[in-house]
């Protein structure tokens, strides 16, 4: 495994893999931290790329200024023995100057989309995503990018920029990976101390009676919000930033569940901030 500093070593590592077969080259983009969920990303591109590439780099942009980008856990040495073990081939874990070099001012902006869910709530952080994955997809010039499914809204904000500026390149959502108890591995799961472990429960119990409200039949996202509200509040442990019923590609209300409807959460418990979703 190699590790690349900079946007021209990894075109140069990335032309010479290519070549002669034309292998197909996967990303998996993450901030470091690594869980059992990354490492699915990775199994996934393994067993559809020829070369796989992961980045590591804790991106400024998609911070507001009283977010944890100071304290977001870094552990490069860890992580990149976690990826050598998985069988990476390249692992991108660029400076902070080498992605921004002083002076750029150009940022991809991700449009309406980008001010829905997490964006309400978290102005700028979208437009700071969209820019550094298409920074990354210049850079490694990937056929597959992977993304877990725990970022829906993500996922759903990187497929539009994808559509509208005609990226060569197929995004791929694998499955949430969840902890025995039910919680979706994250990397601010670390953050979690006392009690607050079993109270981020209420999250994914939350989903699971709105999931329980669906496959019984109740399709109207209204009575299926009460449910899950009435939830929250019967559990308690957790500050409710919002939980909406959306389509999944343009994340806008839906009245009536359907197929591809995603059931979204985000939560605070304590200093950290969850989120989870299902897709119906």
């Amino acid at each position: 495994m190699q590790v690349l500093g900079t946007i021209a070593e990894v075109r140069a590592a990335l032309r010479t893999a290519r070549a002669p077969e034309g292998k197909l080259v996967g990303l998996v983009p993450t901030m470091g931290a690594l869980h059992r969920g990354h490492l699915s990303l990775v199994a996934r591109a393994k067993a559809e790329c020829g070369a796989v590439v992961a980045s590591i780099f804790v991106n400024p942009l998609q911070f507001g200024p009283h977010e944890d980008f100071d304290r977001y856990p870094r552990q490069l040495a860890r992580d990149c023995e976690l990826f050598e073990a998985a069988g990476v081939d390249f692992v991108f874990a660029p400076s902070v100057a080498e992605m921004y070099p002083p002076g750029a001012t150009t940022m991809v902006d991700a449009g309406a989309i980008g001010d829905r869910l997490d964006g309400a709530h978290r102005p700028g952080h979208f437009r700071g995503v969209a820019t550094v994955v298409a920074k990354l997809f210049h850079a490694v010039q990937p056929d597959k990018a992977y993304f877990g499914q725990k970022d829906a809204v993500q996922v759903a904000v990187l497929r539009q920029m994808v559509r509208d500026l005609n990226f060569p390149v197929e995004l791929v959502a694998c499955p949430i990976v969840r902890d025995e108890d039910g919680l979706a591995l994250s990397s601010r799961n670390a953050y979690l101390l006392g009690d607050d472990r079993a109270r981020a429960l209420t999250i994914p119990r939350v989903l699971d009676a709105m999931r329980e409200a669906v496959a019984a039949g109740v399709l109207d996202a209204d009575t299926v919000l009460s449910s899950g509200r009435d939830a929250v509040r019967r559990l308690g442990g957790i500050e409710l930033e919002y939980l909406e019923i959306v389509d999944e590609s343009t994340l806008e209300p839906v009245a009536a569940i359907r197929p591809g409807t995603l059931v979204a959460i985000a939560a605070s418990v304590g200093k950290t901030r969850l989120i989870d979703n299902f897709l119906v």
